[in-house]
Formats: C-alpha cells, sequence, structure tokens
C-alpha cells in the first residue's frame, strides 16, 4: 500500500522488484512502455490522499503480480497498469490502446472500463447493470474480473481518504454485499477476507475497534492453547514420518463478528478462534495426519467434512475436524497439501494458465464451473426489479454448500438450506417446473425439507402441476429463485396480452374496424415506445396504456376544417425533431444524437445540452456511460411517434473480399424496401468492409435490414454502429 512517504520512484522500484521475483518471464520492455503511458495518460491527476494518480494502477498490478506469481503474463500486467486510462482520459480511444499494445491488451482494459458507471435514473439499476456487465466480462476473459477484484482492493485500502462519509459507506457497503462474495466464490480468500475486514471498519467502527481488541487482549491466551495442541502432533507426525508443516491458523474480524451476530454468542464463545492448520505434500499424508489427530485428541460429532474429496465449487480443497483438547476447548484444524493451500488462498489464479493466441483455457473453465457461464445468475436481462436480481446475485455468490445426490449417484451442490425444489431446478427447468412432490433417501418429505449432505433425492414430478408464489419463500438457490419469477413472469405477461388483445378488438369493433396484422401492430408498438406489439398489448392489459390511445394510433381520424389552421401553426412551432415524450420537461428542443444513431424501439435516454434543447441518445451509447456526463443533465424519455418518420442507421459490414459484393449487398437493402442513403465498399487486409447509412422507421425494419445483409454470400458480420464508436461526446452535447 502507498503511503505518503512512498516516492512514487520508491514506488516503481517495489514494481520492479515484484516483477523481478513474481513474474520474471514477463517482458519488461513492456511493461516500461505500459507504465510509461499510463504515467502520460494521469499526468496532473491525484487520488484523494494526495499522492500522484499513477499510483493506483501501480498498486493495482502490484496485487494482481502476488495473487498470479509466476502465471503472470504480458497482457494481464500491461492491462492493469492501463486500466483506468479510457475512463479517465477522454483524450485516449480505444483505438490508440489497441495500435500501442495489441487486441488482447485493448479487449482487456475495454472490459474492466465498461464494469463502471451507467447513468441509470437510480441508483440500484445502476449497480444491476455493472454487475450483469462484470459476469459478462468474467465469461469472456477471468482476467477481466482478476483486474478488478485488484482495483477493488486497493481502492478499499485507500477508502479512509475520501472525504464524504456517505460515499465511503456507500463503497464498503457494495465491496461487501458483492466484491466480497465474488471472491470468495472464485476462492480468492486472501482479497475476500482484506475486502471484508475493511468493509466492517468503515460501516461498524466500533464493532470493529472491539474485535481488534478483544483479539489483542486474547492473543496470548489464545497462542498458548494452541501450543497445548500443536506441540503433540507435530511430534506425533515426527514419529509416523509424515512431513507437514503445523501453524495457527488466523481469523479475520468480520468472520468473528458475523458469527457471534449469527450465534448470538460471546466473543470467548466463538470455538473455531482456535485453529490450526496443517500443510502437507500428498492427498495420502492429508488423511494419514487426519487419523494422527483423532488418536491424539476426541474428535467432536457432526464437526468433520471432507472438501477433498467433493470440492466446494471454488476449488476449495481440505479436511475439516474439530478436535476436544486436554483443557475442554474445541480447536478446529484444517489439513492439507500445498497446491491446495495455494488454492485455498488464491483460488482461480492458482490454476489460471492464459494459452498463447488469447485462447480459453478449456480445463480453468471447467473448473469455475457455472459462474464462468453466462447463465450464472439466471435473470431477464430486462429485469423489471433491480432488487430481484441483486438478491439472486448475492445468493448465488456467497452461501455455504451442500452436496447432495440424484437417483444415479451424479452429485449435485447446492447452497445450504436449499429444499427439494432447488435440486429439481438444479437437474432441469423443465423438472422444477413440473415438480410435485420429493423422496430422500427412499421417503417421502414435503418440499419445505431442508436437504442435508448425502441425501440421495428423487423428483416426482406431474405434467400438469406448475410453480406458484409460495415456491419462492421455499427456493434457496438463485437459479431457482430465477426460473420461478420467470416462470410467473411469463404467465402474469401471457394473460396481460390475451386480455389487452381482447380490449383493443372491441374497440376496433367499436369504430367498425379490423385488428390489423402483427407488422402493423409491431410498427404501432414501437411508434409509442414498445419494443414490440405483445409488450403493447401486456400494457393495455394491465390497464398501463388506454386502448382508446392504440386505436386512435393505428386508425387516426382526419381533421376537421376548423383545426387544420391551428395544427398547421403547431407545426410550424414544434422542435426540430418529434416523435420523444419528455418526463416532467416541457418547452424544450430535440435532436437525435448522431454518435448512436437511435431509432423507435431502441431504450433511449434524454441528454440536455449546452444551449441546444435536449439530445436523444441511446442508453447503450459510450458516450454518456462511465461518468462521461453529469447525472442531473440526463432525463427520462420515451418514443411517440406520429405517422412514418424515417430514421438514418449505420451499418459497418464486414465479409470476404469477392468482386460485386457491393452490389449484391445494395440490392438486398432495397429488396427489403430500405433506402440508402450512403454506401460505400473496400479492401482491407484482404477482407472486404463497407459503410452504410439506411433510413428505417424503427428497430424492427432496422432488424430485417440486418438479416437481409447477412443472407448475402460472402458477409461474415453486420455491426450496427449504436455505442458511440468514436469514445468522443459530440461538440454540441458538451
Amino acid at each position: 500500500m502507498t503511503t505518503h512517504s512512498e516516492s512514487l520512484d520508491e514506488l516503481k522500484g517495489a514494481l520492479a522488484a515484484d516483477l523481478g521475483r513474481l513474474a520474471p518471464e514477463v517482458s519488461s520492455e513492456e511493461v516500461r512502455r505500459a507504465l510509461a503511458f499510463a504515467e502520460q495518460a494521469h499526468t496532473g491527476q491525484v487520488r484523494a490522499s494526495g499522492a500522484p494518480y499513477v499510483t493506483h494502477p501501480i498498486e493495482v498490478t502490484r496485487i494482481v503480480l502476488d495473487l498470479l506469481r509466476r502465471r503472470a503474463d504480458n497482457e494481464i500486467v500491461a492491462a492493469a497498469l492501463l486500466h483506468d486510462v479510457l475512463e479517465d482520459n477522454a483524450e485516449i480511444k480505444l483505438e490508440r490502446l489497441e495500435s500501442e499494445f495489441g487486441p488482447v491488451v485493448a479487449r482487456l482494459v475495454d472490459g474492466v472500463t465498461k464494469i463502471g458507471g451507467l447513468p441509470a435514473m437510480e441508483e440500484e439499476a445502476e449497480q444491476v447493470e455493472n454487475f450483469r456487465k462484470m459476469l459478462l466480462s468474467m465469461a469472456q476473459d477471468i482476467r477481466v474480473i482478476l483486474i478488478k477484484l485488484a482495483d477493488r482492493l486497493h481502492n478499499m485500502r485507500t477508502l479512509e481518504f475520501l472525504p464524504e462519509p456517505d460515499r465511503r459507506k456507500r463503497i464498503a457497503r457494495e465491496t461487501k454485499e458483492i466484491y466480497a462474495p465474488l471472491a470468495h466464490r472464485l476462492g480468492i480468500a486472501r482479497v475476500r477476507w482484506e475486502l471484508e475486514d475493511i468493509a466492517l471498519k468503515q460501516l461498524d467502527p466500533e464493532a470493529y475497534r472491539m474485535i481488534a481488541s478483544l483479539v489483542s487482549q486474547k492473543r496470548k491466551e489464545r497462542e498458548d492453547a494452541i501450543e497445548e495442541v500443536r506441540l503433540p502432533l507435530v511430534e506425533r507426525l515426527k514419529e509416523e514420518e509424515i512431513p507437514a508443516e503445523v501453524t495457527g491458523r488466523p481469523k479475520n474480524f468480520s468472520s468473528i463478528w458475523e458469527k457471534m451476530q449469527r450465534q448470538n454468542a460471546p466473543f470467548r464463545e466463538i470455538y473455531d478462534l482456535l485453529g490450526l492448520r496443517v500443510i502437507t505434500e500428498t492427498t495420502r499424508d492429508c488423511y494419514r495426519v487426519l487419523g494422527a489427530v483423532h488418536d491424539l485428541f476426541i474428535p467432536v460429532q457432526d464437526r468433520f467434512k471432507d472438501y477433498i474429496a467433493t470440492p466446494k465449487s471454488n476449488m476449495y480443497q481440505s479436511l475439516h475436524t474439530t478436535v476436544m483438547t486436554p483443557g475442554n476447548r474445541m480447536v478446529e484444524i484444517q489439513i492439507r497439501t500445498r497446491a491446495m493451500h495455494l488454492t485455498s488462498e488464491i483460488g482461480i489464479a492458482a490454476h489460471y494458465r492464459y494459452k498463447e493466441g488469447g485462447r480459453k483455457d478449456d480445463e480453468l473453465e471447467q473448473k469455475l464451473g457455472e459462474l464462468m457461464e453466462r447463465r450464472s445468475v439466471e435473470v431477464d436481462a430486462g429485469e423489471e426489479d433491480p432488487r430481484e436480481f441483486l438478491d439472486i446475485l448475492k445468493i448465488s455468490l456467497y452461501q455455504e454448500e451442500v452436496f447432495v445426490f440424484t437417483p444415479v449417484g451424479e452429485l449435485k451442490r447446492l447452497p445450504r438450506g436449499s429444499t427439494p425444489i432447488d435440486f429439481a431446478y438444479a437437474v432441469h427447468s423443465q423438472v422444477g417446473n413440473h415438480c410435485v412432490g420429493a423422496r430422500v433417501n427412499n421417503r417421502l418429505v414435503p418440499l419445505r425439507y431442508e436437504l442435508q449432505n448425502g441425501d440421495r433425492v428423487e423428483i416426482l414430478t406431474n405434467p400438469t402441476a406448475t410453480p406458484n408464489q409460495d415456491w419462492l419463500a421455499l427456493a434457496k438457490s438463485g437459479r431457482a429463485r430465477s426460473k420461478i419469477r420467470q416462470w410467473l413472469k411469463e404467465q402474469r405477461f401471457d394473460m396481460s396480452v390475451g386480455l389487452g388483445r381482447e380490449m383493443i378488438e372491441r374497440e376496433l369493433k367499436r369504430r367498425r374496424k379490423k385488428v390489423p396484422g402483427e407488422a402493423i401492430l409491431d410498427d404501432c408498438a414501437q411508434g409509442l415506445g414498445f419494443t414490440d406489439a405483445m409488450a403493447m398489448l401486456a400494457s393495455i392489459g394491465q390497464g398501463e396504456t388506454s386502448p382508446v390511445t392504440v386505436a386512435g394510433r393505428l386508425y387516426p381520424e382526419a381533421p376537421s376544417p376548423a383545426s387544420i389552421v391551428p395544427a398547421k401553426i403547431r407545426d410550424l412551432t414544434r422542435p426540430p425533431v418529434r416523435g420523444i415524450r419528455i418526463q416532467g420537461v416541457g418547452n424544450l428542443m430535440i435532436q437525435v444524437a448522431h454518435c448512436c444513431d437511435p431509432v423507435p424501439g431502441d431504450p433511449i435516454v434524454g441528454l440536455v445540452t449546452r444551449g441546444r434543447g435536449v439530445s436523444i441518445h441511446q442508453r447503450s451509447c459510450r458516450n454518456i456511460l462511465d461518468g462521461k456526463v453529469e447525472r442531473d443533465r440526463l432525463l427520462d424519455v420515451q418514443w411517440d411517434i406520429h405517422g412514418e418518420p424515417v430514421f438514418g442507421v449505420r451499418l459497418e459490414i464486414f465479409g470476404d473480399d469477392r468482386q460485386n459484393l457491393l452490389a449484391d449487398v445494395s440490392m438486398a437493402i432495397s429488396k427489403s424496401g430500405t433506402n440508402i442513403r450512403e454506401g460505400s465498399m473496400q479492401s482491407v487486409e484482404r477482407q472486404a468492409q463497407g459503410h452504410f447509412v439506411v433510413e428505417v422507421r424503427n428497430r424492427r425494419q432496422l432488424n430485417e435490414v440486418i438479416r437481409a445483409i447477412r443472407s448475402v454470400r460472402g458477409v461474415i458480420r453486420v455491426e450496427r454502429r449504436n455505442e458511440g464508436a468514436e469514445g468522443e461526446l459530440p461538440q454540441e452535447d458538451r
């Protein structure tokens, strides 16, 4: 950790020493270039502590090196040094990073940068989006999350320098609820413990001081008690010629405090404050040590756990046993090999190997299991209640486990406290949806039964059975709760769609009009700000949208002669762009931002510009992400399209460099009924790269155009330039 007395030159020297000791294979020239680039990018910037800002990426790099040891590579070290340059220097673009340091480093830095601040209307929604990005980045390259955890750890170490108490507590709470559990799930205990202790110090300083004082006061007594167990065990292991190191096991302050709260017990009754750790050479030696321990001391019933035979999902392996010592004290002893100990300290970092050429390590992915998969937190990306997502995320990341078996002996890991409902969804979502009961160890049990280690579970199903709201109180796993919510939401949605369709049919029948086809309904829906016709009908069925409004949009009534003149006057005084409804603000000019070219159907946000009214951006536009604009300049807006205005959208097309590709793409666009405003194609490194601007009415038509282009022979991919690829806020929006 950097101190005021530690100069930047001294910190650079410490980094060089760490590289020589922990990562001798990393190119010193690459590190020098990345460090010089970071220094230049952060020139004039300082931390809240007063230290030059570049000290932060240096410290983050040192943490990454300490985690990976001799497994570090050039890319992760360079990315750690550069991880803040895109966010903190608007002049530096991703393309420049890629040209200077290559596509892998640029991708890693971009991944860390994207786990930043989406300017959402609510803090919880912002937090949800950040963690969705984090899980997606982790699924693409685990190095992103290693850098992000190192970044959070150093920020927590320097949290005391932030002057605002509320901000310190918000960061500490987020760390306790998400980042520390994530480190736990990845098996990085060393980082998890430090994050938890610093968070406790900020959130409950009185409890932290009390635990620190008690630990200090009782240290001599605790050390003496541990020695009474350690010395005879060391002698016995020598007699049996089992190579091993026997040491005391530290306990972090946060876990002591949480156990006191959970058990409603005083400090002196927290039995596993007394702990020993035995580190040996082989798995066979672990079980030999266990025999020696149980021969010397009386084992406590139900306090033995074999995590070697059944590792935790974060790859943790160890034997745990609690014994009663001659002084009637309970001591927990952990027994593991050196390799297991390394994994227990740094988790996935102990298994990290990234193959040349950017290919993922299949063995590492297998070790990560569900956490590396995009379905690790299975929740709809459009989840209406961000608190539900955060609840599921916390459950998924941070629960002790229970090990149970299918009837054919397949092992399933579930959160402790899980019920047959959780097991059913762990087998398959359809098994869960049609679950009616369960047999555990050949005995019928109710669905509220709490599964125990070693249970053999058989799920009873019925094709007509369906989930109900009460199941949410019984389910403990994130997967089960997410699947139940998803089913209930779909059922409510389907019912609302059916009701909405009936209501619009009645209204149109009253007007002697026919219900139009789905394509026209989709256009109408997107004109009103919905993604499609189903969403609009559901809104009608839920009473949020009037069928009269929709019917009037589908079949506009001819204006009366008396209204023609006022209508012309209104047309002359309207702002440049119509079709946007602004919540709570009126009389503003509106214009569509050309950096992302939103079209009806895209989620949008309004940006109050400097004297030019409101600029409409896609919510995913990079020019408004990551704190590039002040949050109070953002407005909640919705589409409200009248008539059939067209919007220009830029498309990038990549494919094989062949004759007539430009003509074939142009023909495909024209056949879809879409006008081409601009179109060009050029050869880049023996690949064709095209740029088109097309005019569309809404997102549905845009999707049709993209599908038509993709069907052209030789087209490899089509990208919409919709995230501010230039990475710079247009001058008129500043």
